[in-house]
This record gives structure tokens, sequence and C-alpha cells, in this order.
């Protein structure tokens, strides 16, 4: 097969000889200048003078002294020029997608050369028709059509709004065009016109070709006609209609199945074609899932599609810290709340970020700007100089397998958190390099437009702001377009062709592409005066696809027919007509349409069956069984019972938590009491009042005293909130500002301050032994212990005998169900009925025991039934309370050595537990797949 391209330059060697060196040859794009230069080399069969390659843009560009203004400053103009015509102020934020919008249009009508003050005439002054000798009688129809929706009778306020702006784009249009040239800057289409109009201009080459144009707009239109009177156009279009030899519409339930289906579809026949294969995505948000998909036997692909920004881990950090910024300071606190500050530490960049990133909260625009501009600078900085915890495998090279590793995430753990980490991305990554630099060049534009004046946001408008413009920047893939396997969108196909196409997720909505008449020009008015309408879009559209196909020799179309939100996935239109062309060849005895030939239809299935993910046992290696020593060592505080009984209740919780080292996620708003922190914040404000007490005896007088005392239980609860909720120990009294719900758990805690000291003084007189002491005891080449809330000494009513007592406070509600015996404490079934509290309280008493060799009984105290008629903290063991920890001592040491040596055993793995029921409050389920 001879493609398109090969014609062309077979031509212009017939016509011009090897000398081309006065010719520019002009494309639609730049993608096929690199294919043409390759067919010349290959023809000419010696050396030759190239021509010149340009886009139509180019040709415009270069024959203009204006250049063309980026995309936000133009925005930003417009803004200006917008809130001083119609005195509507509005926001740049809210502006900056209509604002679009309307440059849209202001190109369009230059590019189409448009009248543009009859265009922009005032609507509501029906007079302004009177004079239409310039218009044709179908211009005429259009008008008068659209104009009948605007009678008097039907002259509601909607339409009068709509109207008054309307009747201002006039003196946008010429003010920001004016204010623009003044700067020497045009948008695209303002430039075109410019240039068409000045008759002065002169064209330096003899000859300008024009490759693969079709359905020009009235600039190009004009041009082309005045370099062909000057005797210096020559044009190639194609023209020929080939149907390709093969068809196949396949459906596919999901988009994801369509990308898995590449690696099927690339055969070891279409992947040795190389360039001549194709994968085009009508949906670009495949590119991700289609570049994992590649296989392995592709050595090379070119990428001609954009990686979007927005999905690059510098993108979602700018996000987060704006976040930060905008959402996550207390003003209350005057401080960043931590649920914010975690999410920003999560992430992968993280380990590049200053140790004071967060030390100032911003609240202007420009300062915020210059505050994300120096970070991005930082965190680039960093990762050139490879100061990275790890790296990953990535590549945006041309190497498929290069690609199909990108964004590959691994765990580390960061320095500064015990928080599992996604891995740094590598500094050898060029993705990683180029979204930086993208990412700190649009920064930096926006900073230089605040700096400048032209840009005035506020911090709100700013986040907005920074997220339109991600949203809409793209990463460019750089390599060789005219080796390896072609993954383009469909506007890079242009005057390609192919001998292998795959079009992917071909729906309607996909092909034709974004072909909506959204317009501050009515489609009336658009048709009427020879502007771009929808039909000339699905028009151009419906020429891309067939000319994509033609020369082919196989082509399968790929698209999604699931039903989402009772909307059925439909083929594309362009499928349809196919079938509709090939159907009625079937049926008649007519000579086959040029662009029809047999379909086939099959069909992509999921092929997943329902599999119940079993999590798999870990076996003690000799470095697991390395950290388990490490990790409990002395010098690391030894074994806990809270690490003993997270075993008992899941064997594989163990592992994630104190071998991975992955700490439980605290998802809980800062400024949110929940049951954990209730119960801190009154452990905390107890130790402080109990304080004075401490290794004293304490008497009913000393508690009444402390009762009437309100001002002393309220300055240690709101003590105990600053420190525990706020992290602020330092404030004063003053600084204390609670919302709500947070000043309801402050008057409830309180309550349980006054409910523990009345409960006290019906026990008094005791001792206070100690308040939040550490206790622990040599256990093999470690020790075990931890923290007792409260160690007292008080009187047995029933024996008259001094008992010493580990108390362990509790605000819960729940009542407690006594264990049958000592072994239920280390039996895994009983974790539901709090066995852990046992547990614990057995083992720092059996601890005292053996330290001061009196008897000792553990306690947990319930604050909230402490008020009961004859309540008794006494933990019971059957239907005994155990009054002294001696009585069990023997069998519950017995048990624990058993669990411990269990832990540090090589022989056993680490299993999961069998109940699912503790399954749902694990943090670690993902990991599972339970």
């Amino acid at each position: 097969m001879v493609s398109f391209l090969e014609h062309v330059a077979s031509d212009l060697l017939a016509r011009f000889g090897t000398n081309l060196s006065r010719v520019a040859v002009v494309f639609p794009n730049k993608r096929a200048s690199l294919f043409l230069n390759d067919h010349l080399a290959r023809l000419a069969e010696r050396p030759l003078w190239s021509p010149a390659y340009i886009t139509i843009s180019d040709l415009f560009r270069s024959h203009s002294r204006l250049q063309v203004a980026d995309p936000i400053l133009l925005v930003c103009e417009l803004h200006k020029c917008f809130t001083r015509c119609t005195g509507i102020d509005e926001t740049l934020d809210h502006f900056y997608g209509w604002g679009q919008l309307l440059l849209s249009d202001f190109d369009d009508l230059d590019k189409n050369m448009g009248p543009a003050d009859r265009v922009f005439a005032n609507l509501r002054d029906i007079h302004e028709l009177d004079d239409v000798s310039y218009l044709t009688d179908e211009q005429r129809k259009l008008i008068q059509r659209f104009f009948s929706n605007f009678s008097d009778e039907h002259n509601s306020e909607l339409k009068q709004r709509f109207l008054r702006l309307w009747s201002r784009i006039g003196d946008i249009y010429h003010t920001f065009n004016e204010q623009l040239a003044a700067q020497g800057l045009a948008y695209e289409g303002a430039l075109y016109r410019q240039v068409v109009e000045d008759e002065t201009i002169t064209f330096d080459y003899d000859t300008y070709v024009f490759v693969g144009f079709n359905l020009l707009q009235h600039v190009e239109q004009t041009l082309f006609r005045r370099l062909e009177r000057e005797g210096k156009a020559l044009f190639y279009q194609d023209t020929e209609e080939q149907p390709p030899q093969q068809i196949t519409f396949i459906s596919a339930p999901t988009e994801n199945i369509q990308a898995r289906y590449v690696s099927q579809w690339l055969t070891p026949e279409r992947i040795a074609d190389g360039r001549r294969t194709a994968v085009v995505l009508c949906n670009e948000g495949l590119l991700q899932a289609v570049i994992h998909c590649l296989p392995d036997t592709v050595d090379k692909v070119n990428v001609t599609t954009g990686y979007p920004l927005l999905q690059t881990p510098i993108a979602s950090l700018v996000t987060q810290l704006l976040n930060l910024q905008v959402n996550g300071f207390s003003t209350r606190t005057q401080s960043f709340r931590r649920r914010w500050l975690d999410t920003v530490a999560r992430h992968p960049y993280a380990a590049f970020l200053p140790e004071d990133y967060a030390a100032t909260h911003i609240t202007d625009g420009p300062s915020l700007l210059h505050w994300l501009l120096s970070l991005v600078r930082h965190i680039a900085t960093c990762s050139a100089c490879g100061n990275t915890i790890a790296t990953t495998p990535a590549s945006a090279s041309n190497s498929a397998s290069d690609i199909s590793h990108s964004c590959v995430p691994s765990v580390a753990s960061d320095q500064r958190s015990s928080a599992s980490f996604l891995t740094p991305p590598s500094s050898n990554d060029p993705l990683t390099s180029e979204s930086l630099f993208r990412m700190y060049t649009l920064l930096n534009r926006l900073s230089g437009l605040t700096d400048e004046g032209i840009l005035t946001v506020d911090i709100p408008t700013l986040q907005r702001l920074v997220a339109q413009v991600v949203q809409s920047t793209t990463i460019p893939f750089h390599g060789e377009p005219a080796e390896g396997i072609q993954v383009m969108g469909v506007l890079e196909t242009r005057n390609l062709d192919f001998d292998h196409v795959l079009l992917l997720s071909c729906n309607e909505g996909n092909m034709p592409r974004g072909v909506n008449d959204t317009s501050f020009i009515p489609y009336a008015i658009r048709k009427a005066y020879g502007l771009t309408t929808v039909d000339y879009k699905v028009a151009i559209y419906e020429h891309y696809f067939h000319r994509l196909l033609q020369r082919a020799h196989d082509v399968t179309i790929v698209y999604n027919n699931a039903t989402v939100d009772a909307q059925k996935g439909e083929m594309s239109r362009f499928m349809l007509q196919l079938m509709v062309d090939s159907s009625n060849i079937s049926r008649t005895s007519a000579p086959p349409h040029p662009r029809t030939s047999e379909i086939s239809f099959r069909s992509l299935r999921a092929g997943q069956s329902p599999l119940l993910h079993q999590p798999q046992p870990i076996d003690k290696t000799a470095a697991i069984l390395d950290i388990l020593r490490q990790r409990f060592s002395n010098d690391r505080g030894g074994i806990s019972p809270t690490a003993v009984s997270t075993y008992l209740r899941c064997q594989l919780r163990f592992f994630y938590r104190y071998v991975s080292n992955l700490q439980e996620p605290d998802d809980i708003d800062d400024e949110l009491i929940d049951n954990r922190l209730f119960g801190n914040i009154f452990h905390k404000a107890a130790q402080t009042l109990y304080e004075p007490f401490n290794r004293r005896r304490v008497t009913t007088m000393m508690l009444d005293d402390l009762l009437k005392d309100e001002v002393a239980i309220e300055r240690a609860v709101d003590a105990a909130i600053r420190s525990e909720l706020f992290k602020n120990n330092g404030a004063t009294d003053s600084s204390l500002s609670l919302d709500g719900l947070q000043l309801i758990n402050r008057e409830v805690i309180i309550k349980y301050v006054h409910l523990l000291i009345e409960t006290d003084r019906r026990l008094a007189p005791f001792t206070i032994l100690g308040l939040e002491k550490h206790v622990s005891m040599p256990w093999g080449d470690t020790k075990v212990g931890g923290i007792i809330d409260r160690l007292d000494s008080v009187t047995d009513p029933a024996t008259g005998q001094e008992r010493i007592r580990v108390i362990d406070y509790k605000t819960g509600a729940r009542h407690l169900r006594p264990m049958p015996d000592i072994d239920a404490i280390f039996d895994p079934a009983q974790i539901s009925n709090h066995s852990d509290y046992y547990l614990q309280a057995f083992l720092y008493s059996h601890i005292v025991r053996q330290h001061r060799g009196e008897p000792v009984s553990p306690s947990l105290l319930f604050i909230q039934h402490a008020a009961a008629e004859g309540y008794d903290p006494t933990l019971v063991i059957g239907r005994e309370p155990v009054t002294d920890i001696a009585v069990h001592s023997d069998r519950f040491i017995a048990l624990l050595k058993e669990t411990t040596d269990a832990i540090f055993s090589p022989d056993l793995r680490f299993t999961p537990t069998d109940d699912r029921n503790r399954c749902r409050s694990c943090p670690y389920t993902a990991l599972c797949g339970r």
C-alpha cells in the first residue's frame, strides 16, 4: 500500500527534483512532517535539499508583528475588559471558564472573518434589523427565526439579563483587541485575521505546498487564494477512498477492559510492523491504562498524546498544600489542623519538603503563590540532587517496558514519621522532571502576572484558578515519531496512514468529541454569518474518522456498551454509518460504496468470577525475627500488653503494626473529640488534679476541698484539652476557644471528674502510691511492662486489711463481662469481651506484686458506673474478685510466656484471624484483601 504522504513525496520530487530548498511544506500539525521527510529521503535515493516544514499556525505567526499571548494572560486581560465594559464585578475564578468560552467565540469570529459589529448588534433594538440588504435570503430567514424568540410578550427577566450582557460583547471585543495590540499581543484568530488583511505582507518561499487541508476556515481560504494568485501555492488533498480489508466492531463492558485488550490485539505481526500500527484513543483518559497494558515484547512506542499534569504527584501535592492553607488552618487554635498536615506528610514528595514548610499561615494570594513556587523549586532541587529515600522505575521515554512501569508506587518509611508513604518518584524519571518543570512554569507564570498587577486574586480564587489551569495542562512525550507503535489521539492521525488500526472507546460523545454548540453566539447567528457550527465540527471528525480507516489492512473499533445511570453506552454515529453502508450493499446489487467493507462483530467479557481472597500467612524469616528483637528490645521499651493483645486479636495485624511498622491511620478531624481522645483528656485532667496527692494519704476533707474548687477542676480539664486536642501545652487559659460540640464534651469530662472524686471520697482514706507510673520486669532478653493510670492502697472492707490496687480508668459505658478463668484472657475468642483489659491489668498487678511483696488486685474503674451502690472496680475471675493477683500469677505468667514464645518462634507463621468481625474495624483490611 502506498500511503498519501508517499504520493506527495513522489510528486514533489517529480516537480522540483532534489533541490527543495525554496519550498515550504505546510501541514495542519507537525506530526506528518517527519514521515514526509522520511519518504523523500528514501525515494530520492541520493542527497537532497530538504524543504522547510511548517504548520499553518507557524505560517501565520511568522508574518505578523504581533505575538500570540499565553492563555492565562488572555483570560486575565479579557476579565479586565469584561468588568470595565459591563460593570459586573465577577471574580476571575468564576469568570475563567466562560471567559475561555468568550475567547473561543472571538477566535472563531476572526478566523472566519465575520463582521464583528453586525454579529454583536444590539438584539434588543429590533429596528437595527431594518437594513438587511447585505444579507442573503437564507441569512434573513435564520436571523428572523432567532429573533422571534425575543418578542415583547416573551421578554422575561432572564432574557433581559442575557441581552444586556450580549449588547456589550461588541464593546468587550474591540476593547480587548485594542488592549492586546497595544502590548504587541493577540489571540490566534485576531493574528490570523491581521495577516490576511495586510496586503503589504510578502512571502519568502517560492512555493508553499499545503498538504492534507480540508474544511478550511475563511482566513485559511483567503491566504490560500492569495498565494495561489501569486503562483506560490500547491495543494495536495487525499481524495482516494479505499476501504480497509477487515473491520471488526467490539463491544466492551468497561473502559479498562479495552485497555487490557491492547496486549491481545498487538500480535507479533502488528508489533513487527512498528510505525504502521496505531492505537488511537478516542478517550485520551485511557492513556495511562494503555501504556501499562503494552506487552513486554514491544521495544519501541511513540506516544503523541500528552500526559495529564493533573495525574502527576506534584499536582496532587500542590492541591494538598493549597488545601492546607485554605482549609487546614484553625483560627481558634492559630495552628494547622493535624489531619491536613498528615495528608501532606503522607505524600510521596513529603520527604523533599523543608521542615518549616507549614510554619506560617498565608493570608494573601500573591504570597501564597510565592510560597508554592518556592516549595516546588525546593522539591525540584532536592529531586535533581538525588536526595530521595528510595527510587522506583519509571520513564517517559519511548521504551514500552520503561513506560509501562511509570507511576508504580512502592512503600517506604519516611524518616520523620512512622506512617506509610509512597516512595518519592525517581530523580532519573523524565516524567517526574518534566512534571516538576511544568508545574513550576505554571506557578511562575501566575506569580509573574500577579507581580505585574495583571492578575489580582485572593486565596480561594487562586485555589480554584490553579485547579483549572492544572486540569487543562498536559505533558508532551518526546521521542522519534517515525519509529515504533503509535499511541495517539484522533487529531494526531491527520495525513497519516496505517496498516493496523485499533480505535478505543469509540463511543458517541468521544467520536465526534466535544461537538457542542456552547457559545455566546447562538447557532442561527453563527450559521447566518458563516461561523463554525456543530455541523462543521462533526464534519471535521467524520473526515478524520474515515481518513484514518482508508488504506488500512485491518481496523478494530472498540466501544463501551455499559449502562451507567440508566444511560447505555452507544457506539459512535460513524460506526453506525459504516454498518448502514455495509448492510445496504448486502441487500442490493449496486457497486460497493468506497467506504464500505464487511464488518464482523465481537464482544469482550471480563472473564472474571467472584473469588474470595484469602489472606496468606507470613513466614518468620531471619530478617523478620531480627526486626522483632529490635522492636521489642529494652531500648525500645520492651513488650507491651497492647502488643500481646494485638497478636491474640490477629497475627497479621500484629505483623503490619509491629514488624512492617505501618501505623494505624488516624483520620479523625483535629477538632473532633472521639472516644480515644475523650479518654486521654480525662486521664490527663485526673492526673493533674491528683498530682498534689501523690504518695500521700488522701482524706475525705481533702477531696471535699477539691470538689468545692470548681475553678481548679475546670482549669485541669482545659489544660488537658489544650494538651491532647490542640497539642499546645504552653497556652494561657484565655487562649482556649471551643466550638459547640467541644463545649459539650468539656462539660461531660468535668462531670466525669466529679464522679471520680465523689467515688474516691466514699473510699477515703486511702493512699496514692503512683500516678501514670511506669512498671516493668525482666522477660528473657528484654522486658515487659507499661504505664499504670493509678496505683493506690485501700482498706479492704471485708477483711480490714490494706490492699494495693492497680487502677485503669475507663470512660466507656459498656459493662465488663467477667472472664471464666485465666485461660480465657489468652483466648482470641474472648477479645470481643475485652479480655485485653484483663491482660493489661493482670500484668501490671503481677509486676507490682513482685516488686512490693503485698497483695495486689487488678481493677478497672468505669467512671459511668462508679456512682452505683456497692460498685467495686476489682476484676473478677469466675465469680470471685481478684483481691490478690498471686492466686493466679503462675497460670497467667505461663500463658504469657507461651504467647510471647509464639511471637518469637521461627517455626510459627503470622496467620490471619478466622473471625471476620475483627476485620471490619481493622485498619489493614485492604492489605489483606478481606
